[in-house]
């Protein structure tokens, strides 16, 4: 998809490593359950390299207090495109389900809602569902929209949590589909490593029928954070992106 295409922000695509982070973006440091609620910002600065001359950039901030989260954020590129956006999560633990709605406005009449839970204890199946209203967006995870995600993960490996899932849109017969598997570890409480491999397939923007792969690295040092990028076909267009990302929780 080029940017100025139908696509939410891959609220799918988070369902299974970024389920908590949906509310709490990666990287966030573990609060105990006994500390009272404080709020918490994160900012968050990208870089977009595209091969087909077309590059971008994005501002976002995130602010969050117990189970709530908003954002508002600005996406921009070379050729001219730009767009705000804002939106809202929900954080809710019932135990064995754990689940995260979200709701986000982007400029130009976009809409979208999204719904993703982890049913289970360390080991727990991953289940999203998330709808638009077909106006232009830019997508800013890279997956599918208007798609469906299932998969699996465990915590039983200490600091560690694994996932593997798909994202597979099923309303526009694009037969676009996602498979991600994701790696993160915390090797002590200020530094966390993510590592998220993925593959991809479905039809271009274009008409073409593409397989392309992704690779992700996040590492995160207390409050601060960077993220590097390679991923081909992004958006299911053409360009093949090399993103970067800096930011800081405070």
């Amino acid at each position: 998809m080029t940017t100025t295409t139908t696509a939410p922000r891959a609220l799918l695509a988070v369902a299974g490593f970024y389920l908590s982070s949906l509310a709490y973006p990666a990287g966030l440091p573990d609060v105990p359950a006994e500390e009272p609620e404080k709020t918490e910002f994160k900012f968050t600065a990208s870089s977009y390299q595209s091969s087909v001359d077309n590059d971008a950039t994005d501002f976002n901030l995130r602010i969050s207090h117990g189970e709530h989260t908003g954002w508002i954020g600005r996406y921009a590129d070379s050729n001219g495109f730009a767009q705000e956006r804002l939106g809202y999560d929900n954080r809710q633990d019932f135990g064995l389900l754990r689940l995260v709605s979200t709701i986000e406005f982007g400029s130009g009449g976009y809409k979208g809602i999204a719904a993703a839970t982890e049913i289970g204890g360390s080991t727990y199946a991953i289940l999203g569902m998330d709808r638009t209203n077909l106006r232009t967006f830019y997508n800013l995870g890279f997956d599918p929209s208007d798609a469906v995600v299932a998969g699996i993960g465990s915590r039983a490996i200490g600091n560690t949590e694994l996932s593997l899932f798909q994202v597979r849109e099923n309303r526009l017969d694009t037969d676009r589909k996602a498979t991600h598997l994701v790696w993160r570890y915390k090797p002590s409480q200020m530094q966390r490593i993510t590592i998220d491999a993925s593959r991809k397939s479905g039809i271009n923007d274009d008409g073409s029928f593409v397989r392309g792969y992704a690779l992700a690295a996040t590492y995160d040092y207390g409050q601060y954070f960077a993220r590097l990028a390679r991923d081909q076909y992004a958006n299911f267009s053409g360009s093949h992106l090399t993103r970067f990302s800096l930011g800081m929780r405070f």
